[in-house]
């Protein structure tokens, strides 16, 4: 990120360090789901409670994330501004699968929530990547 001179350098970079941090966590946290939902999917299982909170709080978290780099870009310039555009993405994309997904049979809802958990971990990974 590219500071703008009038702003404090230590808010900036204790909010540049709290982006990135929690990138790499829901990273992480998407893959985790990812298999998680990918084996309940391959086993023929429903979504069990436990996944479909654990999606709902990368939901938050993910919105906790766009609240953090709302901060920042008042602040700060991203190196490319695609990079705003995959956090856009994940905030959009996560609820959306959830309540659709959710209408529709059982397999469906775990197949589409496991590849929305892959699709958002490489959006996480080429947003760090343009940030």
């Amino acid at each position: 990120m590219d500071a703008k001179p009038d702003n404090c350098p230590f808010v900036v970079s204790t909010l540049a360090f709290l982006h990135a941090r929690f990138a790499l966590a829901l990273i992480l946290f998407a893959v985790a789901l990812g298999v998680w939902g990918s084996a309940g999917f391959a086993l023929r299982r429903r979504v069990s409670p436990g996944f479909r909170s654990s999606y709902v709080l990368m939901i938050a978290l993910t919105g906790v994330q766009g609240l953090i780099g709302l901060a920042l870009i008042t602040m700060a310039r991203p190196h490319e501004l695609v990079h705003v555009a995959y956090g856009a993405f994940a905030i959009v994309f996560l609820p959306g699968v959830y309540f659709w997904a959710a209408r529709g049979s059982r397999a469906r809802e775990a197949a589409f929530m496991a590849v929305s958990c892959w699709i958002v971990a490489i959006a996480y990974g080429r947003g760090i990547l343009t940030g």
